[in-house]
């Protein structure tokens, strides 16, 4: 199987790197065109990336790359619309046309926020910003260009590498002694080793199920507000050591900390597809985010 990875160096990206290459060849791409080979890893450049497909021939494309910046696609919503919806939209066409998959991941921003019972892969959309208008044009385009495709939406993403919310309230914890952490919106922090994982066992049964191919929500299993959230975090760093000056972590709403674009509410996505169809257990989200702080811990003590 030769896989053509875009996006590599981001969190989802960086883990894919590990968790495909028993899966076969894999080419690796970031938004750098390669000098050596012209290769061209940019969703940006539309006509590089259809020219890059074609000569790499891949089985399987896994798009990693997006436009993440949620507040600043608010005024660049041409940019967004052409990394989010376009360039999925060219990759799709090509691997309809040679009968291969592609894998992209999408957002619970696709969603309203509305209620409190989790989102199912079916339920209505209605984004609240461009950034989740832009990822669900490029699902459509996906799902209308007939290819074989599997989208996985996520939400509350993490890694140990780069910066992240965790390592946010931990910089924080230890300048300042009281914290407003917004209590009203709920969701399950994701690690990106999980959702790279999963891709991987995925994709090893499309080999032989091409029923598989479709929609699936992908998050860490039990939820939390962002407050619970940074709770945990702190709580288990101070376990792992670590000094932090921090005494109150407040709940705040949504409404005290303004932001361009609205977020939902309710970040919830029902994952009951995604564990059926491929025989998944999905472990809680407190499992992903200890293994992440440790990660970061031990990173410190080495250095």
């Amino acid at each position: 199987m030769r896989i053509l990875l875009l996006g590599k160096n981001g969190q989802v990206g960086w883990e894919l790197q590990r968790a495909l290459q028993p899966l076969g060849e894999v080419i690796s791409l970031d938004r750098s065109k390669d000098a050596a080979t012209g290769l061209c890893g940019d969703l940006g450049d539309l006509e590089g990336l259809k020219k890059t497909v074609l000569a790499i021939n891949p089985d399987v494309i896994v798009n990693a790359a997006a436009y993440t910046a949620v507040d600043d696609a608010e005024k660049n919503v041409e940019l967004a619309e052409l990394i989010n919806s376009k360039a999925p939209k060219v990759l799709a066409d090509l691997m309809a046309q040679s009968g291969g998959w592609l894998v992209h991941y999408s957002t619970d921003y696709v969603f309203d926020g509305s209620g409190s019972e989790s989102w199912r892969e079916y339920d209505a959309t209605g984004p609240l910003n461009s950034y989740g208008q832009t990822k669900l044009n490029g699902e459509q385009a996906i799902h209308h260009s007939g290819c074989q495709y599997l989208i996985f939406r996520t939400s509350w993403v993490f890694a140990s590498k780069g910066n992240n919310f965790a390592k946010t309230m931990i910089r924080l914890a230890t300048e300042r002694e009281s914290l407003g952490v917004i209590a009203d919106q709920i969701g399950a922090p994701t690690g990106a080793d999980l959702i790279a994982d999963v891709t991987a066992h995925a994709l090893l049964a499309s080999r032989s199920q091409t029923s598989v191919s479709g929609l699936y929500h992908l998050t860490a299993s039990g939820q939390t507000s962002w407050h619970g959230y940074a709770s945990f975090v702190i709580e288990q760093s101070r376990l792992l050591g670590l000094t932090l000056s921090v005494k109150d972590i407040n709940e705040i709403p949504s409404s005290e900390y303004p932001t361009p674009a609205q977020r939902p509410l309710n970040s919830r996505l029902k994952c009951c597809k995604l564990c059926d169809r491929f025989g998944l257990d999905l472990p809680h989200w407190k499992i992903g985010v200890k293994h992440m702080l440790m990660e970061i811990q031990g990173s410190k003590n080495e250095s």
